[in-house]
């Protein structure tokens, strides 16, 4: 089930976990990350939350990604949704945890340097990506993938960046999580 779109969600807090060195040379990667949220949940119909961010490298998601996923290779972005739809809240110090996001620098900045993309707009866009899945979006059917990337577009447009999407055929190409 896909939730319905509605304005003016609640801002969910942003924990930023920087676990790469090669990460300081993007300064404004954290604030781009919690304006990308900032951004998602105000165009959703999201609870208030926490949402943790990991800032890492290849090496540590593709280890997540062998474990977690079964697929022994790096990705750009993982999704770890705290609490499946139907197995109640996980909490953090009384607020509901929405889940993980993990991001890689050298897999990101790859795509940037083969698809023409601005570094900042791609972490933009892939934290979107991973929220949506936080709050139960998925791409596993043609429809669902249409829908959210529908939405993903709509957040880009609404931070000022560029569709990911826009001539392009991308749409398969973002992590799975």
């Amino acid at each position: 089930m896909t939730p319905a779109l509605k304005r003016r969600g609640a801002t969910p807090s942003v924990d930023i976990q920087v676990a790469s060195p090669l990460w300081d040379g993007q300064p404004l990667a954290e604030q781009t990350v919690r304006d990308a949220i900032a951004a998602a949940a105000d165009t959703l119909s999201t609870t208030a939350g926490e949402v943790s961010i990991v800032l890492t490298d290849d090496q540590a998601i593709r280890d997540l990604n062998r474990e977690w996923r079964k697929i022994d290779k790096a990705t750009n972005v993982l999704s770890f949704p705290a609490a499946p739809a139907g197995s109640g809240e996980k909490t953090l110090g009384g607020e509901k945890m929405l889940g993980d996001i993990v991001i890689a620098y050298e897999t990101l900045a790859r795509e940037c340097d083969d698809e023409g993309r601005d570094f900042l707009h791609h972490l933009a866009h892939l934290t979107v990506h991973g929220f949506l899945h936080l709050v139960g979006y998925d791409h596993q059917t043609d429809s669902d993938a249409d829908e959210m990337e529908g939405i993903e577009s709509k957040i880009m447009k609404a931070m000022k960046m560029p569709d990911p999407y826009l001539d392009r055929d991308l749409s398969r190409d973002i992590g799975e999580a």
